[in-house]
């Protein structure tokens, strides 16, 4: 293997996402983001690391809107 290859990241690893990254993705503010992401509902999957910083893997915030989704069209059903 070569010094090249063993420097690339793992094809199943996906870049970690800033809380600010998560805001312009989701189109809300990054106190929102802060938010949703301890202590109100609906909360945003989130990692945290040792010094209080929170990532996010963006599958996981793709996730959280699909389920948003699939949520608010159960809503109008019932309506």
């Amino acid at each position: 293997m070569s010094a090249a290859a063993s420097t690339q990241p793992a094809p199943d690893r996906e870049p970690l996402l800033t809380a600010e990254e998560v805001a312009a993705r989701l189109h809300v503010s990054t106190d929102w983001v802060w938010d949703h992401s301890s202590r109100k509902s609906p909360r945003l999957p989130v990692i945290r690391i040792g010094d209080g910083t929170l990532r996010y893997r963006a599958s996981g915030i793709e996730t959280f809107i699909e389920e948003r989704e699939r949520l608010s069209v159960l809503r109008r059903r019932v309506r």
